[in-house]
């Protein structure tokens, strides 16, 4: 079943989506996330930056265990599901705009790959995270099998995955899977506060360095370097590149396009 209504809008650059949805245990909106990734997947230059938050106390708890249990073929209703989720991770992942989550409260299954597949998570001692897939006999989706490795490093992705273990935002920020840690009260102002300083910047350097980012964790050095070469060149030559190097000079604030 889905969720009631999307809760997705671009406000000054900024698509924010409310991945949970609070009417039903702050569980997987899943008309938000399609309507998120929909947008991201058009060619909408209005969105520069996108930030992921909730409406409810907890960031998002997971899908709905409930739907799951009342399927009545389990395997060919998850899958599906699993199908619609990763068309959303797979827009977070491979769309050019960076992504902000500020994860308050529980970060759990489908919550925690949301995190994972973004590019700054701001959290606070209070976020709590949780694999929560074997817990209920099943294997991770959205991607976290890939992301956590790369956020805290095999061993500890090992830990967590098959113990089913709960990290604090503590731990988290220490171990690399939070990027910031605040204040509980200031989760989504700082998170808000980032996406529009992203928004208002280059789009194109950004793009960049989020493409260069990507591809760095199977690159060798001298391919790096090479792709490296290539982009600064292409940003140099751009509208916001000359604007940026302009502005320097002048010793004014650049107004990027």
């Amino acid at each position: 079943m889905k969720s009631k209504e999307p809760t997705v809008d671009v406000i000054n650059g900024v698509l924010r989506c409310e991945v949970s949805d609070a009417s039903r245990g702050d569980s997987l909106n899943e008309s938000s996330i399609a309507a998120a990734a929909q947008a991201l997947r058009s060619p909408d230059s209005r969105i520069r930056a996108v930030l992921l938050v909730t409406a409810g106390k907890n960031f998002c708890n997971g899908g709905n265990v409930a739907a799951f249990a009342s399927a009545q073929d389990p395997g060919e209703y998850v899958g599906a599901v699993a199908r619609d989720f990763h068309f959303f991770i797979e827009a977070l992942t491979g769309s050019n705009v960076p992504v902000i989550a500020a994860v308050r409260g529980w970060a759990a299954g489908a919550g925690m790959s949301i995190a994972c597949a973004s590019d700054i998570i701001v959290g606070s001692a209070q976020s709590s995270f949780l694999p929560a897939y074997s817990g209920i006999g099943f294997s991770p989706d959205g991607g976290m099998t890939w992301t956590l490795p790369r956020l805290v490093g095999l061993a500890r992705a090992r830990d967590l995955l098959l113990t089913n273990r709960s990290i604090d935002g503590d731990e988290a920020y220490r171990i690399g899977l939070l990027s910031r840690l605040v204040d509980d009260s200031r989760i989504e102002t700082e998170a808000a506060r980032i996406a529009q300083i992203i928004a208002d910047g280059s789009s194109t350097a950004l793009a960049s360095i989020k493409q260069l980012l990507s591809m760095s964790a199977t690159s060798e050095f001298s391919d790096q370097l090479r792709r490296e070469e290539h982009a600064i060149s292409l940003n140099a030559a751009s509208s916001d590149g000359r604007e940026g190097v302009a502005a320097f000079l002048a010793r004014r604030t650049p107004t990027f396009s």
